[in-house]
């Protein structure tokens, strides 16, 4: 789970459908003898391996987030389901965290530079061999008022790291990201929420169906054999029920699909946020390490061979390759949901 402290679990017993072989309810076996196609999984119904139209990736190409978390994952310790939202949300909690870590490098490298132009300057004042003279001694003056000006060079240089490169990482999304992230969770586990509670109704729907009839059948048989002193009128009541449950099993999906839509629709709609707010993140952090490089290259131009590598690597990073290969080790299904059938 992300660190919002959700308390939310996808693990109710209640929203493990369908039921096993052998024990499927009266109510379904009269409503329909059909072969199962469909599956539902904490309260979310997915279509068999295999069964219906294959469907198609709604960002075909692209690696998409909207196309490969729509699946519940066991956590590392596998004790409870972690939504595919909330693979999403850590994803972003942990870029916020890679990018104070990466400008607490940048503030070790500035610490580093300090060091070096103090030394540079305290050795540029030292007395050895001030007493040399001649056309040597003049030379031997300018060496060490070099390694002065090679220091103003390198303070000048963490000064602008400073500027540039790490208060720039530490300010880019402030607090409020966090909170906006806990908006999204939020919203996501509602709906879920309310998608369990529907998948309960259903469920509640179809038991009282097959009570129902299971009632209407008993009664006939009854009549038939004249084992009751049942009426005509009690078998026309008892199918008045039945009737019924079967049409408030009928709202009752009708219900639990127009909740799933929702929650699908958010779902696509906020994980392509999410997927907008990670190309931000990537080419905020490029074009400042970028910028690290450049003043590297104004600070020590002899040691351009050393940052040159960095600058290659830095042009060639891709948002969508980064997505792509991140999406293939943690995506959590591309199978997306579907309506149930009664």
């Amino acid at each position: 789970m992300t660190s919002f402290d959700t308390e939310e679990s996808f693990d109710d017993p209640s929203c493990l459908a369908p039921q096993p072989p052998g024990s499927v309810s009266p109510a379904r076996r009269q409503i329909k003898e059909v072969k199962e196609t469909k599956i539902t999984i904490n309260c979310v119904t997915f279509p068999l391996p295999g069964e219906g139209p294959e469907q198609q990736l709604l960002k075909p190409n692209e690696w998409s987030y909207c196309d490969y978390f729509w699946t519940d994952k066991k956590d590392p310790q596998g004790t409870t389901s972690v939504a595919g939202f909330e693979v999403l949300l850590q994803k972003q909690l942990k870029g916020k965290q890679m990018q104070k870590e990466m400008a607490e490098f940048i503030h070790e490298r500035i610490k580093i530079e300090e060091e070096y132009a103090k030394n540079l300057s305290k050795l540029s004042l030292s007395p050895l061999a001030v007493q040399e003279e001649g056309t040597l001694g003049e030379a031997w003056t300018q060496l060490k008022k070099s390694l002065h000006d090679e220091a103003e060079v390198h303070l000048k240089f963490s000064n602008k790291l400073h500027s540039e490169v790490e208060k720039p990482l530490l300010t880019f999304r402030g607090d409020n990201f966090k909170k906006d992230l806990k908006k999204y969770d939020h919203h996501i586990a509602d709906l879920r929420k309310q998608l369990a509670s529907r998948y309960a109704g259903v469920e509640k729907a179809r038991k009282a169906l097959a009570d129902r009839q299971k009632d209407l059948e008993v009664k006939t048989q009854q009549l038939e054999i004249k084992l009751s002193n049942k009426t005509e009128e009690d078998i026309k009541k008892a199918r008045r029920k039945s009737t019924q449950a079967g049409d408030d099993l009928m709202r009752c999906v009708d219900l639990y699909n127009q909740t799933q839509s929702k929650w699908f629709e958010e779902m696509v709609t906020t994980s392509m946020e999410l997927e907008k707010l990670e190309v931000e993140r990537i080419e905020w952090i490029q074009q400042h390490l970028r910028q690290y490089t450049t003043l590297r290259h104004e600070t020590d131009m002899f040691n351009q061979s050393m940052v040159e590598p960095v600058d290659q690597l830095l042009q060639n990073v891709d948002p969508a390759k980064d997505r792509e290969l991140w999406v293939k080790e943690n995506n959590t299904g591309e199978v997306r949901p579907v309506d149930m059938d009664i």
